[in-house]
């Protein structure tokens, strides 16, 4: 038998790789007739240049801003004239300890800073993975790195959310010349508008740190920079108000101002990955993310590789760490059954910490039910 392991990470315990490798271990041993293929995938976010590399793109290392302004040393994924960049690995929330001040400081620099180092090096399409951001200021610090101008006080704009608030003027005229001549794709779960109760600065700002006096003020911030932008750029309020303009604090809304394409994350992912080929012939497909819930119903990789290995005739089960999902629920979204750590360890706090050797116990649960 060929199973195919295509599990997303486990937040904050293990990559997508890792939990793959674990699987395929616990898959062996207990069945060591089997045969495994990993190949890890995302949904956009995090993991994103991990599934690309894994798909056998070229790694290209850089220094870019990270989210509060200092140097990070950040990676993309290169194929000739393709490119994945991912937002999360050079200005992530996962790089910040979030508070009110980081939430109101926290820049989108870094990723334009990616985006014009991909097409200085030839890319024409360039793949934009956007979850797991930072920065809730609209895109402004990404398009300012490719060549936007700001303007506010005589002291000049800081970069931030908050700071647009005092923006004055934009000047669109020094963007990155080979824009013109490439293609964005923002690679993403969300579909959320830019502005409004169900906005980036409403829904996503208290995930990033911003209390209700934060999330008022980044709101007007991003509605200064939707009306200044409108000056320039007449289409400006019709596009804040696109599915995916409120996508990773509102850069969603800046790559949809260069004219990217908004399409679902794992679909992307799967398309680098060649998940068509490689599920060929399978007989299981062995998916997965830390926590299995509703959420995971909208967007998420595990039911877009159900969905997916369905296409191709091979049954999915899913590995996680908890789960909330009914077997009703699950078997819906074409899951025939869940697998969860807290099934084989009660105590969260270990399931995080031990999530390898857990998995592989998982690994060796699933064999058996074959």
């Amino acid at each position: 038998m060929r199973i195919l392991l295509a599990p997303d990470k486990f937040k904050g315990s293990l990559t997508a790789s890792a939990v793959a490798a674990h699987l395929a271990a616990g898959l062996r041993r207990a069945r060591p007739d089997l045969t495994t293929d990993e190949l890890p995938v995302a949904d956009g976010g995090e993991g994103t240049v991990e599934a690309a590399l894994a798909a056998g793109m070229e790694e290209v290392l850089l220094t870019a801003t990270g989210p509060l302004g200092q140097p990070v040393r950040t990676r993309y994924a290169a194929n000739e004239d393709f490119a994945v960049v991912e937002m999360a690995a050079v200005t992530g929330l996962q790089m910040v300890t979030p508070d009110e001040g980081t939430a109101r400081r926290a820049t989108s620099r870094g990723l334009g800073e990616v985006i014009g180092h991909a097409l200085d090096r030839g890319a024409t399409t360039i793949v934009v993975g956007i979850g797991g951001s930072a920065s809730t200021d609209g895109g402004a610090g990404m398009l300012a790195a490719l060549g936007a101008r700001l303007s506010g006080t005589r002291d000049g704009l800081p970069d931030g959310g908050d700071a647009l608030r005092k923006l004055t003027a934009v000047d669109l005229t020094g963007l990155h010349p080979r824009l013109d001549r490439a293609r964005l794709v923002l690679a993403g779960d969300v579909d959320n508008p830019l502005l409004g109760p169900d906005g980036a600065a409403a829904v996503y700002g208290p995930q990033k740190g911003a209390g209700a006096a934060a999330v008022a003020d980044l709101e007007a911030g991003l509605a200064t920079w939707v009306d200044v932008l409108a000056q320039a750029r007449p289409d400006a309020r019709e596009v804040a108000a696109a599915p995916g303009a409120g996508a990773a604090g509102g850069v969603g809304f800046g790559c949809l101002l260069l004219g990217a394409g908004f399409r679902p994350g794992v679909e992307v992912v799967l398309e680098l990955a060649r998940f068509g080929e490689r599920v060929a012939g399978a007989d299981l497909v062995v998916t997965g993310e830390g926590s299995l819930d509703e959420q995971s119903l909208h967007g998420k990789a595990p039911v877009g590789v159900a969905r997916a290995a369905a296409a191709h005739g091979s049954p999915t089960v899913a590995v996680c760490g908890r789960t909330t999902l009914s077997p009703d629920r699950a078997r819906q979204a074409g899951l025939r059954a869940v697998h969860a750590l807290t099934d084989v360890e009660a105590d969260v706090e270990r399931c995080i910490a031990d999530a390898g050797p857990l998995l592989e116990r998982l690994g060796a649960r699933i064999a058996a039910d074959l």
